[in-house]
């Protein structure tokens, strides 16, 4: 069975990081933030998409806040 799951994204342009926050359909949320990223890869990541933030948080490049 597929979960539905949305995710918000926020930028911090002056500490360069992400806040994403994950919702699942059964409308639990956990809210997670990047590790500060070099002015480039935060150009980089800005342009995500949704499916690309579902594959970022398969990485090891954030935190569960």
């Amino acid at each position: 069975m597929k979960t539905n799951e949305t995710i918000k994204v926020t930028a911090n342009q002056s500490k360069r990081t992400f806040t994403i926050r994950k919702t699942y359909s059964d409308g639990s949320k956990v809210k997670y933030r990047t590790s500060t990223m070099n002015q480039q890869e935060f150009d980089i990541e800005e342009m995500n998409t949704e499916n690309d933030w579902m594959q970022f948080l398969k990485s090891d490049d954030y935190y569960r806040i």
